[in-house]
């Protein structure tokens, strides 16, 4: 198997990070585990620190502040690809993606997939009880994402994903400047440019049963500017592409009547 790397920001989730490395020791003993701590005041990663001293193969980096869930990735990205590491696992600290599911992502990405999402709106995936308007909001969140995007994906807003690093390199991950969730469909755009295989692995999601949610009306806010943007960009270039293969050129401007 690839050497293995889960990745897990976190911030103020001592409620729930030792349930996370337990249950990932139990189904995925086989993998690593980074846990990217933004200067957690509740001492969350005092606790990965006590479980490593149980567990092989369990390290923190520790963060002065709280900068965003893709800043926390882009520098556990860093960490996976100076250790050495040949896959990298997304995944949130809150319980809210099931660590019974990591050896299914990891499948296909051994099956040849260069990125595998933990998808809910596939058969088999799920989002238990989750109001209507919440799920209506979601699933309109991700249908305008996925149509501005050109993405054939059913869930391009999953945090739950499987990345082989030779792409995550290609796709430049650290040029990115998205900070909150947005940062998530912006790889999965990238990774479509770039001409690499995703599939999707269906998953039951499920709410946090300890701590707060970090999502805000500001992150909500940013991540539907930059999609309407890169969506707009990505129109433009295929349309110069289509005129280039085409052969079709401007017409050079007529000449003026008029005497000079």
């Amino acid at each position: 198997m690839a050497k293995t790397v889960v990745v897990l920001p976190t911030y103020n989730e001592a409620d729930n990070i030792v349930a996370v490395l337990e249950s990932l020791s139990l189904h995925a003993p086989q993998v690593e585990v980074l846990v990217v701590d933004d200067g957690s005041p509740d001492g969350t990663a005092e606790l990965v620190v006590e479980f490593a001293k149980t567990r092989k193969g369990v390290f923190v980096v520790r963060r002065t502040e709280k900068n965003g869930l893709g800043d926390a990735y882009r520098a556990g990205f860093a960490w996976a690809i100076d250790h050495g590491f040949e896959v990298v696992v997304q995944m949130d600290s809150d319980l809210s993606h099931d660590p019974a599911a990591v050896p299914q992502l990891l499948a296909r990405i051994e099956d040849g997939a260069d990125l595998a999402i933990g998808a809910r709106y596939i058969p088999g995936g799920s989002i238990p009880n989750w109001s209507i308007g919440r799920r209506l909001l979601s699933s309109v969140g991700n249908r305008y994402a996925t149509l501005l995007l050109g993405l054939p994906l059913s869930d391009v807003t999953s945090g739950f994903r499987a990345w082989k690093v030779p792409m995550l390199i290609r796709i430049k991950y650290g040029e990115t400047r998205s900070t909150g969730y947005v940062f998530l469909p912006e790889l999965a755009f990238r990774a479509k440019l770039a001409g690499g295989r995703i599939d999707e692995v269906p998953i039951v999601f499920r709410d946090r049963e300890q701590g707060t949610s970090k999502m805000s009306g500001r992150i909500m806010v940013e991540s539907m500017g930059r999609i309407t943007v890169w969506g707009a960009m990505a129109r433009i270039r295929h349309r110069q592409l289509r005129i280039g293969m085409l052969g079709v050129a401007p017409q050079a401007p007529k000449p003026s009547s008029q005497n000079s």
